[in-house]
């Protein structure tokens, strides 16, 4: 048996583990999503199990959906505090915007974390939607929404509150595609290079509010690389190979960016003794500008539609000027809209137009017109804009532009014409500009890979990516009444690297991790991301000194920093206080000797002297270091060396290191975070805007359910069916509600509640239901009775068989009684000669030898002569059928009773009208068939049962061959041939004579020879399979 602490699982014990083990790793599996958050569009890509890198549709079909969300104000949400307005999104909420300017909230992305004060983003948002209500949030200061769809008391919506809706809606969407009973909550998120603390903890916010974790943040550049990798593989750099040096130029609705990227291969080791090569998508710099994209463009149309509409003459007429027409909602969600289709059409064509009724006021319509001319002399101010990203990106890695081997294009306003004419001529050459990627989905593919490389339910090519935080950063702390600084981490640092940074500090302190970043003027700020406070540093090196002895100059303060590999932020990993001591300790040998008493000779013990007293050295035991020998040791010692002895030489010294960890509390720096009850009323109030959309689905299917029951009673009153199941007076109330219910659905009836509408629907549904259950039953009646009788006709047949089955029984058991009468009569009058004859018999056997009496009687003659010679046998007893009394008497029962109930329901049905209900239901009737059908199956499973043929027996075995095996086999013969014979029994006389005549001929031919007998034997193995099988 195994000792304990060391026992063996059992093989079951191991399989259960086993089976748990993957069943729940089975049921870990889940999807995950990578989105492309942008500013004018998110798009996203699902990875599952047997969907790899899929796009997730729309409920429009579309593969990317419009960044907005929009409140449709019902009157219902205005008198109940528990309905919530009606949420649309995407394209359907742009569609309201010129109805409800008020309540529309698109391109959210770049009012993340702006101070609501001093952003100059916040004042451009203002001036592009005029109906919104922007105001700071209370604590933060950040941007938050009043809406018009709700009580003046109600709080405000942050900017994350209502991306975290559109997030929600985008999780929906996947889960719809995934299938049901999947799982969807692991998702890697695209953000710019420019991305600070601030704004990339807004992103993670929004995540954690729509149920969501985020696995990763990943740059758009970086995202698109990644995607660019998965089909490609590069040189290998340890092999001699060149890396690939790329620029991904990447302009979207808000901000353009480049990222200068390096690929390529590298041969690192695998499991065991196998090396394995691993692609690489290093950042080498970035550079952005994020005022710069689609939606400036498409501001410079908006501003010349403005211009060139207060010259028109219906503006001049109403006299507006253009301010009042920029402060104008309807006007400027129209116009708007409008703008980036004609820049968008413009990227194809030389010239566009748009036309607008109702601008402004209901009588004034505008048409407008723009060539791609114009509008490239409209944008000429933001050219230099153009190139600014890239010459930033190559000074930030120390590069030039023949550095790069191409540059590629990713964005929606990469498209336009302009866009690539001014890339061209920063670059130099058009040979450079390359569009080898999908423009529009490369950056959420690279994301949907890189969540699925990072989930451990999926295994993926392996590309090891290498971000950068974009920013320095660096820690803030006091020491000794001054000011420290230290800086850890430069822009170009990897994300996840790690450093070791050393503090002079010998007690418990605060320091702050913070960044390097730039301010509304383009100068570089320190804002702090982090604040580290230690909790037991104090008590550590005072339990350094007090325990190890170790002085406060020899005591080092040290901490692990690292960027977060999530979200690229400097995050403090652990802390030690740690001290170099001295030991003198022996080896471990020596330490052994020691314990069990085979140290050092030095002050040892001596022999016991013969009286067995021990003698004990004339000098105490000591160190041995100080040790030194008693006189009576030192007379007859050697001279002792001044070198130490090998012993002494292994107790040298030793230095070593005591550390202590440190506790500390990390808390985030800067803007404010939410706090629990904030962020948990947040949550509450989503999850009571999900309920309320739920309710308002089942209501709409209500209603719509209601509004089809409206348009089918018209229908239903023109039926000659139904006309002939209901009287005049039912059509005519039937007429008037449903007259009535149409003029309430399109009055009070729009905003009437769900329970509402199933009050009126159950009450049409009263009228109109039994009529057409009357209907309904006139068409299934006939065909009902008719199964009916015919499952009463099958009883009756199967009544006539089973009674037949009883009386032929009964009468085979008369014949039977009978003929064993006759047979003992025989047998009695047959008697008195057989026991006279017995004696002589006796007497004769006694006098005559028998010379062949040790011989083996012949099996065929022998039995021939026994069946000769015996009593005929007694007729077999007649078997009883499979069928009972019970069986018979259940039939008849049965039969008889569904018989009476169907007379006494058709003779009632025969009196009523067809408008009358029905005094027979054809369920019913199916229900009696059933019952029938059920008795009459039983019987025929017994018949079925007792025809079924015996199982074949077992095949005959050979007889035995030589001297002791001859009885035996004597023996196995005769049992084969008397089976034989029993199966002969009934057969007709002649065919059993030529049968046995053929056997006895067979039999003939064993004697001596073993051919013969396989050949009998063979013959006796077809005989019994012919007979078995019917042939003979």
């Amino acid at each position: 048996m195994p000792p304990h602490g060391r026992r063996r699982l059992s093989s079951l014990t191991v399989t259960l583990l086993l089976f748990f083990f993957f069943l729940s790793t089975a049921s870990a599996v889940s999807a995950v999503l990578g989105i492309d958050l942008g500013t004018g569009y998110i798009k996203t890509a699902l990875v599952k199990p047997g969907i790899p890198l899929e796009i997730v549709l729309t409920k429009d079909s579309k593969r990317k959906e419009t960044a907005a969300v929009a409140f449709k104000p019902s009157k219902a949400s205005k008198q109940d505090p528990d309905v919530f307005p009606e949420r649309v999104y995407g394209g359907d909420a742009l569609a309201l915007s010129a109805r409800f300017p008020n309540d529309v909230y698109p391109n959210l992305k770049p009012l993340l974390a702006q101070h609501y004060q001093s952003s100059d983003l916040v004042s451009v948002y203002k001036g592009r939607y005029p109906e919104l209500q922007p105001v700071p949030s209370k604590g933060r200061g950040t941007v938050g929404f009043k809406s018009s769809s709700f009580q003046q008391g109600d709080d405000l919506f942050l900017v994350e509150e209502l991306l975290a809706m559109e997030l929600k809606n985008i999780r929906a969407n996947a889960l719809a595609m995934a299938g049901k009973g999947s799982t969807i909550r692991d998702v890697v998120v695209t953000i710019p290079p420019f991305y600070t603390a601030e704004e990339k903890r807004a992103v993670v916010m929004a995540a954690e509010l729509a149920g969501l974790r985020i696995l990763s943040l990943i740059s758009d550049g970086l995202a698109v690389g990644l995607n660019y990798a998965t089909s490609r593989t590069f040189q290998t750099v340890n092999e001699g190979g060149q890396p690939e040096v790329h620029l991904v130029y990447d302009m979207g609705a808000g901000s353009t960016s480049a990222t200068i990227l390096r690929f390529q291969g590298r041969t690192v080791k695998d499991i065991g003794k196998f090396n394995k090569t691993v692609q690489e998508v290093q950042v080498l710099g970035t550079g952005w500008d994020s005022s710069l994209g689609g939606d400036v463009l498409n501001q410079v149309i908006v501003d010349d539609m403005l211009e060139k509409f207060a010259d028109s003459p219906g503006a001049k007429k109403l006299g507006v000027e253009i301010g009042q027409i920029r402060q104008h909602g309807r006007t400027m969600a129209k116009l708007w809209k409008e703008s980036e289709r004609l820049r968008q059409v413009l990227s194809a064509n030389t010239e566009t137009q748009a036309g607008f009724e109702g601008l402004y006021h209901d009588d004034v319509n505008f048409r407008y017109k723009v060539t791609r001319a114009e509008f490239e002399r409209l944008a000429s101010k933001y050219a230099d804009k153009v190139k600014a990203p890239i010459t930033s990106a190559l000074e930030s890695a120390k590069l030039s532009l023949s550095d790069l081997e191409s540059v590629i294009l990713h964005g929606g306003a990469v498209r336009t014409p302009f866009i690539q004419q001014e890339l061209e001529t920063v670059v130099g050459s058009s040979d450079k500009i390359r569009t080898n990627v999908n423009s529009d989905e490369a950056a959420v593919f690279g994301a949907a890979f890189k969540a699925a490389s990072i989930s451990p339910s999926f295994r993926v090519k392996e590309i090891r990516t290498g971000d950068t935080p974009g920013f320095a950063s660096g820690a803030w702390w006091t020491a000794d009444g001054k000011e420290k600084q230290q800086k850890l981490f430069t822009p170009t640092s990897i994300i996840g690297a790690e450093k070791q940074v050393a503090f002079k500090v010998l007690e418990d302190f605060t320091f702050t991790l913070y960044q390097q970043v730039f301010n509304q003027l383009g100068n570089k700020i320190e804002v702090p991301v982090t604040e580290v406070q230690t909790k037991n540093m104090t008590a550590s090196i005072k339990k350094l000194d007090d325990t190890f002895g170790c002085v406060a100059a020899d005591i080092s303060t040290r901490f692990a920093i690292r960027l977060s590999p999530t979200d690229g932020l400097p995050e403090v990993v652990s802390g030690t206080v740690s001290c170099e001591v001295t030991e003198k300790k022996g080896g471990v040998v020596d330490g052994m000797k020691d314990l069990f008493g085979f140290g050092s000779k030095k002050g040892e013990q001596k022999p016991l002297a013969e009286d067995g007293e021990g003698v004990e050295s004339s000098s105490p035991i000591v160190n041995t270091e100080t040790a030194t020998s008693s006189p009576k040791e030192s007379q007859t010692a050697e001279p002792v060396s001044a070198e130490p002895t090998q012993d002494e030489k292994r107790k040298e010294a030793t230095k070593k290191t005591q550390t202590i960890y440190i506790d500390f509390a990390s808390e985030p720096a800067g803007l404010p975070q939410l706090s629990t009850e904030t962020f948990q009323r947040i949550k509450d109030r989503l999850s009571a805007f999900d309920v309320s959309d739920r309710s308002r689905v089942r209501r709409e299917e209500t209603l719509n359910t209601l509004e089809a029951f409206a348009y089918k009673a018209r229908d239903l009153l023109e039926d000659e069916g139904f006309i002939s199941a209901s009287t005049a007076t039912q059509r005519a109330e039937i007429e008037d509600k449903f007259k009535a219910a149409s003029e309430w659905l399109y009055g009070e009836g729009a905003e009437a509640t769900r329970q509402t509408l199933k009050d009126r629907l159950e009450e049409l549904r009263s009228l109109v239901n039994p009529v057409q259950m009357r209907k309904d039953e006139a068409v299934k009646r006939p065909e009902a009775i008719k199964s009916l009788q015919e499952a009463l006709d099958q009883v009756k047949v199967m009544v006539d068989v089973v009674g037949q089955a009883q009386e032929s029984y009964s009468i085979q058991l008369e014949i039977a009684s009978s003929t064993s009468a006759s047979a003992d009569s025989a047998s009695s009058a047959s008697d008195p000669s057989t026991t006279s004859s017995a004696p002589e018999n006796t007497s004769a056997s006694s006098t005559v030898v028998d010379d062949f009496a040790d011989l083996d009687d012949d099996p065929l003659t022998s039995s021939t002569t026994s069946h000769s010679t015996a009593t005929p046998s007694t007729a077999p007893a007649p078997q009883p059928p499979p069928y009972t009394e019970a069986d018979l008497s259940s039939l008849i029962s049965t039969r008889d009773e569904v018989q009476s109930w169907l007379d006494a329901k058709l003779a009632a049905q025969a009196i009523l009208s067809p408008s009358d209900d029905p005094a027979i239901l054809s369920s019913d009737l199916t229900t009696k068939s059933t019952e029938l059908n059920q008795q009459v199956m039983k019987i025929l499973q017994k018949q079925m049962k007792a025809n079924r043929p015996p199982p074949p027996p077992p095949p005959p075995k050979k007889p035995g061959k030589g001297t002791k095996g001859g009885k035996k086999g004597a023996k196995k013969g005769m049992k084969n041939t008397v089976n034989i014979d029993e199966m002969l029994r009934d057969m007709p006389a002649q065919e059993r004579e030529e049968i046995e005549r053929a056997m006895r001929e067979a039999e003939g031919k064993t004697k001596g020879d073993d051919n013969g007998e396989k050949e009998a034997d063979k013959l006796k193995e077809r005989l019994r399979k012919k007979m078995e099988h019917g042939e003979l």
